[in-house]
C-alpha cells in the first residue's frame, strides 16, 4: 500500500522523527513501539523518501551498491554554510563528499560517493536535500587517426607565419592539454598560458586530442595552409587549461565546478585579456533530452557571469558529441535518434554539430570505400536534439561546421575514418610524426572557435553576445541540408543543423547589396508596482532603411535577417517551483512591425504578445506569412534568429523593430530580489537581395555616418 504525505518544505525531518521513535522506543503502557499502526518500516520509508527527491532522467537504482551522486542541497537565508553542513553529518556516515561545489539561486550542489541507504543515515538529511541525481563520468571519445609523414614541409611552413599580437583574441582549450612543442602552436601559444585545472597534473597533452584541437582552433585544416606559399599573419592566439588525466578518466565529478575552475584560472593568469573564446570539447554520456544538469548549468552561469561579482561575461562553444563508430552504420537514421551530450544542451552556449564537405577517397587501400555523406549534409558523427520528446527546450545544435566524413566498406559492414576524409592538424608524436588527421563535432567546435577568435581580432570592442550572434547571424543551409528540410520537417531540419553553416566573410564584411547593423544595447525586464512585479521597458529601434531606393524596386525580392542573442541566469533545479521555463531567468524576443501596421497598432500588438506569453497562452494573430522559421519556433532558448523574405516595397514600410521581455524566475522569484536588474541584448539585421547591381549600403551607410570607402563589391 502506498500513501502520499504533504509535509511542508524543511519540515521532512520532523515527520521521521516519528517514525525514528517507532524504530527505537516503546510504548510506556502498550509495550509496543510507538507509531505502529502508521509505519511498518523505517529503511523502506526513508528510501521511498529518497526517491521523492531523485530528479535524473535515468530510473531511481533498484541496487543498493555504492554510486556517486550529485546532492543539490536548499540554500536558503539562513547564515549556516548549507554544504558544509551536509559534509559534516555525511561524514559521520561514511559518506565521501567531493571538494567542489557549484552555487545557483536556492540551490547548492556537491558531489558525494554513497550507497542509497547510507545516504539516509545522514542525519536531518531531508531538511537539506533538494534534489539528487547520478553524477556522469565523461568519456575518451578521441580519435586516433593515421599520421600522414608531413615533418618536411613544418619548418617552411613555420618560415611563412608572422605570430599573433600580444593583445590579440584567444582561444583557450578546455581538453586534454595542448603540447606547446609543436612549432606550429609554440608561436602563438605562450608557457604560462598552458596550465592544468588540478596543480598535480602535468600540462602536458599524452592523448593527442588537445594538440590536434589546438592546430585546427589556430589554421583550421593545415590541407589550405600547405597547399599555398602565401605568408600568414596570425590574428589570435592559443591556450590550455587540462582537464582531463592523462590515462583513464576522472571519477564522477561535479564538471560544472572544475569548468568554472578552469575559466578562473586562465582569466587570474592572463589578467590583461579580456577577449576569449573558450572551447569545450568534452561532453558525458548522459543524453539529458534537453533537460539542464548541474554541468550544462555551470556553463550558462560561465557565460552570463552570473558565478562572479564582478559579471564578466563569457563566450564558451561547445561540441554536441559523436556517435560512436559502430553505430554510424545507420546513418543518418542514428543521427536523428541520438540525442547531444551533456553539456551541449546549455542555452548560452553555442552548440557546434558537424556537417562535411569532404567526399573524395584517393587511398587505394579504401579504392572501394564510399563515403557515408555527401558533400553539405551531416556528418555521420554528429549528434542532433531531433529525438527529444520536450520540444520547448533549445533547439539544438545552434550552427555546424565541419567534421569530416566516414567511409563504409563495399559490403557496408564496415565504418572507418580515414585521412582523406579529414581534417589536417597537428600532432607530437614520439616517432617524430608532426601531423594527423582529425575530424567530428570537437574539430566542428575548434572551427568555430576560430572563426570567432578571428571576428574579435576584426572588431575587439564588441560584446561575446555580438560574437555568438554574428556566427549564427552568417550561417546558412547547404543545397544539400535545402533537399532534406521538405523531408524532415522545419523543426527536425533545426535540431539536426542548427541556422547552417557559419560564413566568415559574411560574418566580417557588408557587401554593396547585403549589408547587416549591429545593436548593442541593454533594457530593465522587471519593475515593481505594488507588491507584484511587472514587465518594464520594451525598446523600438527605427532602421534606417533606403526607403527611396526600396520603393523604387517596388516588387523585387528581398530578405531581412534578425538576430537577437543573450545570456541568460540559469536556474538549473526541478524542484520548487511551477514552470519548467522558469530555468532562464527573463527571456527576449524580437518582432517586426508589419507593412500596413502603424506604430501605434505595432506597440500595442508587442504589448499584448508580450503579456500573453508572459501568462503562458497561446497569442493570437500572429502573423507567421513570410518568415522562414516562425515566431513558435524561434523563442526557443536564448538566441533567436529568423529571415523574412519580401518585396522591397513591404520592406520599405517595416522599419521598426521591437526587443521586449518575457517572464522568467528574476521575475517569478521576487524574494531573491533580482526582479530590478538590467540585462544586456545583441541585435544583428541584415537586408539583401541577389540583384548585383542594386546599392543598399550605400545609403544605409550615409544614414548612420559610416565612410561610403568601406563597401565591398562583388
Amino acid at each position: 500500500m502506498y500513501a502520499t504525505v504533504f509535509v511542508p518544505e524543511g519540515k521532512v525531518g520532523y515527520f521521521l522523527d516519528r517514525f525514528e521513535k517507532y524504530a527505537h522506543e516503546n510504548h510506556p503502557r502498550s509495550g509496543k513501539p510507538w507509531n505502529e499502526r502508521l509505519v511498518a518500516s523505517i529503511e523502506a520509508l526513508r528510501l521511498a523518501t529518497l526517491g521523492a527527491f531523485w530528479t535524473d532522467r535515468q530510473p531511481f537504482p533498484a541496487t543498493l551498491d555504492t554510486l556517486w551522486l550529485e546532492v543539490w542541497l536548499r540554500d536558503t537565508d539562513d547564515t549556516a554554510d548549507v554544504a558544509e553542513q551536509f559534509r559534516q553529518r555525511a561524514r559521520a556516515v561514511g559518506v565521501l563528499v567531493g571538494p567542489r561545489e557549484l552555487r545557483f539561486p536556492e540551490r547548492r550542489v556537491v558531489c558525494a560517493q554513497a550507497s542509497l541507504l547510507q545516504l539516509t543515515q545522514v542525519e536531518n538529511l531531508f531538511d537539506l536535500l533538494a534534489e539528487l541525481r547520478l553524477a556522469r563520468t565523461p568519456p575518451s571519445e578521441f580519435l586516433s587517426l593515421r599520421p600522414r609523414d608531413q615533418a618536411e614541409f613544418i619548418e617552411d611552413v613555420r618560415a611563412r607565419i608572422v605570430p599573433p599580437p600580444g593583445d590579440a583574441p584567444a582561444v583557450c582549450h578546455l581538453d586534454t592539454g595542448v603540447n606547446r612543442a609543436h612549432p606550429l602552436l609554440e608561436l602563438a601559444l605562450s608557457e604560462e598560458h598552458v596550465l592544468s585545472v588540478d596543480p598535480q597534473w602535468s600540462t602536458a597533452d599524452k592523448r593527442g586530442h588537445g594538440t590536434a584541437m589546438a592546430g585546427v582552433a589556430l589554421y583550421g585544416d593545415l590541407k589550405d595552409l600547405l597547399n599555398h606559399t602565401d605568408t600568414v599573419q596570425l590574428r589570435h592566439r592559443l591556450e590550455s587549461v587540462k582537464i582531463l588525466p592523462d590515462t583513464g578518466s576522472n571519477d564522477p565529478d561535479l564538471y560544472g565546478a572544475l569548468t568554472s575552475q578552469a575559466a578562473s584560472r586562465i582569466e587570474i593568469a592572463t589578467a590583461e585579456q579580456s577577449r576569449r573564446v573558450y572551447c569545450l570539447t568534452v561532453t558525458a554520456d548522459g543524453e539529458d533530452e534537453g533537460l539542464p544538469s548541474s554541468w550544462s548549468g555551470a556553463v550558462d552561469q560561465i557565460c552570463s557571469g552570473a558565478d562572479e561579482s564582478g559579471n564578466p561575461r563569457r563566450l564558451v562553444i561547445v561540441s554536441a558529441g559523436n556517435v560512436l563508430t559502430e553505430d554510424r552504420r545507420d546513418y543518418p537514421d542514428r543521427n536523428m535518434l541520438s540525442g547531444i551530450k551533456d553539456p551541449a544542451q546549455a542555452w548560452n552556449a553555442i552548440t557546434v554539430g558537424a556537417c562535411t564537405h569532404l567526399a573524395t577517397i584517393y587511398d587505394a587501400d579504401y579504392r572501394d570505400w564510399k563515403p557515408m555523406a555527401r558533400p553539405g549534409a551531416l556528418s555521420p558523427a554528429s549528434r542532433t536534439s531531433v529525438s527529444w520528446e520536450d520540444r520547448s527546450w533549445p533547439l539544438k545544435p545552434d550552427i555546424v561546421m565541419e567534421g569530416g566524413n566516414d567511409a563504409i566498406s563495399p559490403d557496408g559492414k564496415h565504418v572507418d575514418s580515414v585521412d582523406d576524409l579529414g581534417i589536417l592538424t597537428t600532432r607530437m608524436s614520439a616517432t617524430g610524426a608532426r601531423l594527423t588527421t582529425t575530424g567530428d563535432t570537437s574539430a566542428a567546435a575548434a572551427l568555430t572557435a576560430r572563426h570567432a577568435a578571428i571576428i574579435w581580432a576584426h572588431y575587439p570592442e564588441l560584446w561575446p553576445e555580438t560574437v555568438r550572434a554574428l556566427l549564427v547571424h552568417s550561417a546558412r543551409w547547404t543545397p544539400a541540408m535545402h533537399e532534406e528540410l521538405a523531408k524532415q520537417g522545419r523543426e527536425n531540419h533545426l535540431r539536426a543543423y542548427g541556422y547552417g553553416v557559419p560564413d566568415l566573410q559574411r560574418a566580417l564584411w557588408s557587401v554593396s547589396n547585403a549589408t547587416a547593423l549591429v545593436i548593442e544595447d541593454s533594457l530593465q525586464p522587471f519593475h515593481k508596482v505594488g507588491s507584484d512585479i511587472k514587465t518594464c521597458e520594451m525598446h523600438l529601434h527605427n532602421l534606417p532603411w533606403p526607403v527611396e531606393v526600396l520603393q523604387e524596386l517596388a516588387d523585387l525580392e528581398v530578405c531581412m535577417r534578425v538576430t537577437l542573442s543573450y545570456f541568460v541566469e540559469p536556474s538549473p533545479g526541478s524542484r520548487g517551483w511551477t514552470y519548467r521555463h522558469r530555468y532562464s531567468s527573463h527571456g527576449f524576443r524580437f518582432d517586426v512591425k508589419r507593412p500596413l501596421e502603424t506604430e501605434q497598432e505595432f506597440h500595442k500588438r508587442i504589448s499584448r504578445d508580450a503579456w500573453e506569453e508572459d501568462e503562458e497562452r497561446n497569442s493570437h494573430g500572429r502573423d507567421a506569412r513570410n518568415w522562414m522559421i516562425g515566431s513558435k519556433l524561434r523563442t526557443r532558448g536564448s538566441l533567436h534568429c529568423d529571415t523574412w523574405v519580401g518585396t522591397a516595397a513591404e520592406l520599405a514600410s517595416s522599419g521598426l523593430i521591437a526587443v521586449y521581455p518575457v517572464s522568467g524566475w528574476w521575475k517569478e522569484r521576487k524574494h531573491l530580489g533580482k526582479w530590478n536588474r538590467t540585462a544586456r541584448y545583441s541585435l544583428v539585421v541584415s537586408i539583401e537581395t541577389d540583384a548585383t547591381e542594386v546599392d543598399l549600403y550605400t545609403p544605409i551607410a550615409a544614414q548612420v555616418g559610416i565612410p561610403v570607402a568601406n563597401v565591398i563589391e562583388t
